[in-house]
């Protein structure tokens, strides 16, 4: 990015570019945005339905499904109604205070994602490795500890990012942003100052979260494999497997877009401004697009009671469509 000598006293209004260099094709680009987000909150939503009025879902695993919906549910609500109002409205202005939150928002629910991941990752870990001891494990009180530890700990290392950029710096070379949504390193970009800070601090987080959780997922599932493949029953070792295997598409996904997306991002000087921007913005729309669809086709207890819940709406509509044709007879 190339500054100028003129500076901007604290702007009070930022505005996003959306992808830079694909400006004429954004509107068609929006389409497919759009039908991902609508199946994730569709999807998102229809889960945590099944799981809080199904009673025999009430176990820590789906309890923790259930957690990684809402997240994926506030994590793509926070980006996409402000990306389409840039793609198909023109409305690319936006509050600095308000991108500072939508900031906050998107790293915030990324790292409690991933803590959730983890913590779901040590539900099977206990669950196959020491199946006796489970239930006394993982009662409903540590579930709740749990989920209130890893929303906690990420608000805690993202917050200092934000109050760094609000209090350090005054000045800013431009209040536009080269991005389809306001993200840490764009908004630091923007600065008229030193920003060593802030990237020392940015990596800290990414690591800190990334390699703690990345590195407990890894050892959780190689002992789980190793637990599995001891089994002396080939039904045992299949079922035990089965319920690991929607865990580890969603984890694979998650962190290889992460991967991905930090590597082009940070090394990738060479590659169009365009890819880095359509990837980091797939990258937090494609696991609240895939986690429903993953969970919902390779759990078997979820996708019986999707299928429930369908027949039980279909009967509902046709009644109403009886009803409706009964009465029109009458009249």
């Amino acid at each position: 990015m190339l500054h100028s000598n003129i500076t901007v006293f604290m702007p009070s209004v930022l505005t996003l570019t959306g992808i830079p260099g694909l400006e004429s094709v954004q509107c068609w680009i929006g389409i497919p945005f759009c039908a991902m987000y609508l199946i994730a909150m569709i999807g998102n939503a229809l889960l945590l339905l099944i799981i809080r009025s199904e009673r025999s879902l009430h176990q820590p695993m789906y309890i923790f499904l259930a957690m990684l919906g809402a997240t994926d549910i506030v994590l793509a609500t926070s980006i996409m109604p402000k990306m389409l109002g840039v793609f198909w409205f023109h409305l690319p202005d936006i509050n600095f205070d308000c991108c500072l939150f939508q900031m906050w928002l998107i790293h915030t629910f990324q790292c409690t994602e991933s803590g959730i991941l983890l913590a779901m990752a040590f539900d099977r870990y206990v669950a196959i490795c020491y199946p006796l001891r489970y239930a006394t494990i993982f009662t409903h009180q540590l579930v709740t500890q749990i989920g209130a530890s890893v929303i906690l700990r990420a608000a805690i290392l993202v917050t200092p990012s934000l109050v760094l950029i609000k209090c350090g710096f005054q000045f800013y070379h431009t209040t536009v942003i080269s991005h389809s949504y306001c993200e840490h390193m764009a908004i630091v970009k923007l600065a008229a100052g030193n920003i060593r800070v802030n990237k020392i601090y940015g990596l800290f987080v990414a690591f800190t979260v990334a390699g703690f959780d990345l590195t407990f997922i890894t050892l959780s599932y190689i002992q789980i494999f190793i637990t599995v493949f001891n089994l002396p029953q080939k039904e045992a070792r299949l079922k035990a497997f089965n319920t690991c295997i929607a865990h580890i598409c969603v984890f694979l996904q998650f962190y290889l877009l992460a991967l991905f997306t930090s590597l082009t991002h940070r090394f990738g000087f060479h590659i169009p401004s365009w890819i880095h921007i359509l990837f980091s913005s797939f990258y937090l729309l494609v696991p609240p697009f895939l986690n429903p669809l993953v969970y919902g086709i390779k759990t078997k207890q979820i996708r019986i009671n999707v299928v429930k819940f369908c027949c039980v709406l279909y009967s509902v509509c046709g009644g109403l469509k009886t009803d409706g044709q009964h009465k029109h007879q009458l009249n």
